[in-house]
């Protein structure tokens, strides 16, 4: 059985965190009837399989929006010799209502032990 670990405690800090970037701080803060994008998009997580992670970005605003998604892959995480980083990241636009999942895969990895960390994603409104 390989070892494998994406820590999950430490991701969700990192996503809180990284959710004040989807913050909108234009005409909605001047006027308290509007939400920002922080009230209305949300970031999951999932196991998928044994060697990936679902990375899910839902739109629950009444706008399309632009979103990113990044994060670091580290193969072998425990070995001085074998050890590799694999920085990865997506982009994408989100309609009102929709959600995008992107999967995170350790298959570079092969048969060594695996994190994934440095997960931060962000939203803004689509430009067109």
């Amino acid at each position: 059985m390989r070892a494998v670990s994406w820590a999950p405690g430490a991701t969700c800090a990192l996503v809180a965190a990284s959710c004040a970037l989807c913050a909108f701080r234009g005409p909605a803060a001047a006027d308290p009837g509007r939400r920002s994008l922080a009230s209305c998009t949300r970031f999951d997580q999932a196991e998928s399989g044994n060697d990936k992670v679902a990375l899910t970005i839902h739109n629950a605003c009444t706008i399309p929006i632009d979103c990113a998604v990044s994060w670091r892959l580290v193969c072998a995480p425990e070995s001085k010799k074998r050890r590799a980083s694999h920085p990865s990241r997506a982009s994408f636009t989100l309609t009102e209502g929709g959600s995008e999942t992107t999967l995170a895969s350790a298959a570079v990895c092969g048969d060594d032990g695996w994190t994934i960390d440095s997960v931060e994603w962000s939203c803004q409104p689509n430009k067109q």
